[in-house]
């Protein structure tokens, strides 16, 4: 709508609006860093006489899944294998959904983790909402391979938690390539990241800036809230001039400002909060700002303490992602205890796993065995296929993106999973990964084992041949 009301203000076609160097509305231009994503070449494939957990709290035993043309095509004990399909016979093997991380630095803190590849935090401002992480995503990064390696085939790159508010994060399909456009998850919401508590009063504060309290930071959003919302009325009035009065008599559009037009977006839905926080009170306090300005918090990450509240989680429909065992490491990590997120799942509320470490995203199946036997121990029913939910489904869920992927069911993305064992025995190892149907990692084929650019001719190339260059 805006931009059309800006198109005919300029007396220009929209298409031609798009092009010019003009004023811009509110809402983010759908056509600026486009997703350049192809799927990869797949073919028809039936695996079956595995042990499915399917990730919607289902287990299926001696069952088959078929991947077609890219998505789940059928799933279930008796499924036909349709003329030239490929077949693999996975008995005694498990299969899941491919794995979901929603918290990753990979790209933006890639490894080799040196200062000219810190990338993740424009610790500039305590309130940066303007900056994008996939102007930051370094495609070459040694880590997304292994994270693949791990089974993980989406995740999400999220800013730093050094400001307030730090910018844009982007959800990646993980698939080898030059370009983060060719890995960005086409039409997937955005995320805002934001942070709560030590961090941004400790990076600013310890240069005597605002804020350097707890109550510092809520002032902080308040007011960053605040100024959308008056940068978005100040829109709304001259489009209702536009309407009133015709493009010719509205005047000039206002100016536009990247940081409160994604605040803007955020107040409007389209841009999903994922919110660094450890501590119950704090994030009990967001909550509370997210209801005076009428936007929700898809996650609060990390969330040591969410076991303390999965009522008002459950109620804000809002989920916890979290490690399952890091904690004490600073005072706001302090009380956590192993079995948070069984608890904040026994509590009703969305529940998962997370990584914020390039080693750990090569391990979620047996971060989540361990929450799961913390759970267990502390005298909670849990299945192993409601727990796959944890590295699955609910990620997806957080992520806006729980009708395309993070289950086995027809019609879904084809991202896959084949385990030697069950996935929650620590001898489990990935033996296929399907990306939308395309295998993407096989671990006794090294042709489908991707090696990044710059870990070509390495002495720790994983492909080099033992007896040749590289195995020095």
């Amino acid at each position: 709508m805006r931009a059309a009301m800006l198109a005919a203000w300029l007396g220009v076609s929209v298409g031609v609006a798009a092009q010019a160097a003009t004023p811009q509305p509110t809402e983010f231009p759908s056509n600026a860093f486009p997703s350049t994503y192809q799927p990869l070449p797949s073919q028809t494939t039936l695996i079956q006489h595995a042990t499915i957990y399917t990730g919607t709290g289902e287990r299926i035993d001696d069952g088959s899944v078929l991947l077609r043309d890219g998505k789940v095509a059928a799933i279930g004990k008796q499924v036909e294998a349709p003329a030239g399909a490929v077949v693999i016979d996975a008995e005694g093997k498990f299969v899941t959904p491919g794995l979901i991380d929603v918290h990753s630095h990979l790209g933006v803190y890639p490894s080799p983790s040196v200062e000219a590849t810190a990338n993740g935090n424009e610790m500039t401002n305590p309130t940066t909402p303007q900056v994008m992480a996939e102007h930051s995503v370094w495609p070459q990064d040694p880590g997304f391979n292994t994270a693949r390696a791990g089974g993980v085939t989406t995740l999400e790159i999220l800013p730093g938690s050094g400001n307030l508010i730090g910018g844009r994060s982007v959800v990646l399909k993980n698939v080898p390539a030059t370009t983060v456009q060719g890995m960005k998850f086409p039409d997937a919401p955005y995320g805002l990241k934001m942070a709560c508590g030590e961090n941004p009063m400790r990076v600013y504060g310890s240069r005597h800036q605002f804020p350097s309290t707890l109550m510092g930071d809520v002032a902080g959003y308040r007011q960053a809230f605040a100024d959308a919302q008056a940068y978005d009325r100040e829109w709304k009035a001259w489009e209702a001039k536009v309407k009133a009065k015709g493009a010719a008599d509205a005047g000039p559009p206002p100016k536009r400002d990247l940081g409160k037009e994604t605040l803007a977006e955020v107040l409007d839905g389209r841009i999903r909060v994922q919110m660094h926080c450890y501590r119950a009170d704090e994030m009990a306090a967001l909550l509370d700002v997210a209801q005076e300005f009428d936007f929700k918090i898809a996650a609060f990450h990390h969330a040591v303490e969410a076991y303390k509240i999965p009522h008002l989680l459950a109620k804000a429909d809002t989920c916890a992602a979290m490690w399952a065992d890091w904690w004490g490491f600073k005072m706001e990590a302090w009380d956590g205890i192993r079995a948070n997120i069984a608890m904040v799942d026994a509590g009703g509320a969305c529940a998962m796993i997370h990584s914020d470490d390039e080693n750990g995203i090569q391990r979620l199946n047996q971060e989540v065995a361990k929450a799961l036997a913390a759970g267990r121990r502390a005298g909670l029913d849990i299945s192993k296929e409601h727990a796959v939910m944890w590295m699955t489904l609910n990620p997806a869920k957080a992520l806006g993106l729980a009708d395309r992927i993070g289950s086995l069911e027809p019609g879904k993305d084809a991202d896959v999973v084949i385990w030697s064992a069950d996935p929650f025995s620590v001898y489990a190892r990935t033996e296929k990964v399907f990306l939308d149907g395309a295998v993407v990692y096989e671990r006794d084929d090294p042709q489908r084992q991707s090696t990044s650019d710059f870990m070509l001719g390495s002495f720790i190339d994983p492909h080099a041949d033992a007896a040749g260059e590289g195995a020095r």
